[in-house]
């Protein structure tokens, strides 16, 4: 391996060497440069070239490691009004080359780790561990804390990491008291429901002359539909849907009220099974900003960021449902929207809010916020 400070700005730091261990034996020697401890979860692949400070602090990373394929990582700092959470929530950090700030008015991406506690390594071959997953699905890992190069050890330690779909994050992300921003009366009311809400999806509804009201996981129909609510956002968030039985069923009563209702990501699939609809996990998720999404009511085609492990299977969406696919991934034909027949109610799978991102698919916030201010 190079010499520490050809992987790790020495304005950065590093903490001595370290391994990336995977259930399945294998094993990525680097150098530690994020908090001195040892963490876990599943690895999933990020092709973003930029975004590395919105990705961290994406909840819907809760519980996974994160592998940057770009190369440099931390070459132009950290902005906090840019963060899209409170804090960041990935279990991990694994890229290439650590590199320095070049903003002035930046703080640097490690000294964000460190300060909540999560690790980070550098000098994997993060292409050559992307193509590993590739072929071989999803697999758990773990970090080591600095010093700890015994690979038997490191191997056990990734063996032990709790399985994702095992775990609920939506409760560790969500809020636990309600929030509201605007104060124009004669502004549409939007509630959103906080699953593992981005904070770039309140600005762009705010954009959009929308007062906001933001909503624990664990509200009630009673609460999300308040008769001063004009419409409902149902937002992304961690972990597997199907375990999410009162989400679901909140969703049912949304439906069945009729008021506009969007639905981004983990809310996207939520709104699926509460039509009846099923979801699976992807053997390696989707996770990057340039997915290619193709609206089949229009046949416009559109770049996409996107975060996600699960996906609605559209051909176990009932017929009697009053939903319909109504976008489709071009790189693999999955399902990335539905919309209603009657309702105003649209549901995608990417990030329209596009933070990293591309920004095509702004529209749908457009579409949205014109049905809440008509009344549906």
């Amino acid at each position: 391996m190079p010499r520490a400070d050809a992987i790790v700005d020495p304005r950065v730091g590093d903490a001595g060497p370290a391994l990336l261990a995977l259930e399945d034996g294998t094993v990525f020697p680097g150098i530690a440069f994020g908090a001195p401890v040892a963490s876990g979860g599943d690895l999933v692949v990020n092709t973003s070239q930029t975004g590395y400070q919105e990705i961290a602090t994406d909840p819907s990373y809760a519980g996974q490691v994160v592998v940057m394929t770009y190369p440099l990582i931390g070459n132009y700092g950290r902005l906090e009004d840019d963060d899209q959470s409170s804090r960041p929530w990935l279990r991990g950090l694994v890229v290439a080359h650590a590199t320095a700030a070049v903003l002035e008015d930046a703080r640097q991406l490690a000294t964000l780790l460190r300060g909540y506690g999560i690790p980070a390594i550098a000098g994997v071959d993060t292409r050559a561990l992307a193509r590993h997953l590739r072929a071989n699905g999803c697999l758990r890992g773990v970090i080591t804390a600095p010093g700890v190069t015994d690979r038997d050890t490191a191997i056990a330690m990734a063996r032990a990491v709790p399985r994702w779909e095992d775990q609920d994050f939506v409760a560790q992300v969500s809020p636990a008291e309600v929030a509201e921003l605007g104060d124009d009366p004669d502004a549409p009311l939007i509630a959103i429901v906080d699953f593992g809400l981005k904070a770039n999806i309140v600005r762009s509804l705010r954009r959009r002359g929308a007062r906001v009201r933001i909503l624990p996981h664990t509200a009630t129909a009673d609460d999300v539909l308040a008769d001063d609510v004009d419409g409902v956002v149902l937002s992304p968030g961690p972990g597997d849907p199907a375990r999410l039985a009162g989400p679901v069923a909140l969703a049912q009563r949304i439906i069945e009220d009729g008021r506009p209702l969007l639905g981004i990501c983990l809310g996207h699939q939520i709104v699926a099974r509460a039509a009846g609809a099923e979801t699976g996990r992807l053997r390696f998720g989707h996770h990057g900003a340039n997915h290619p999404v193709q609206d089949l009511d229009t046949g416009y085609v559109q770049v996409t960021a996107q975060n996600h492990e699960v996906h609605v299977l559209g051909g176990t969406l009932p017929d009697g449902s009053g939903f319909r696919v109504s976008q489709l991934n071009l790189n693999d034909r999955s399902v990335e929207g539905l919309r209603h027949a009657e309702k105003p109610i649209e549901t995608v799978q990417y990030h329209p809010e596009g933070a990293p991102g591309p920004l095509d698919a702004l529209a749908v916030f457009d579409r949205f916020v014109d049905a809440a201010r008509r009344g549906g």
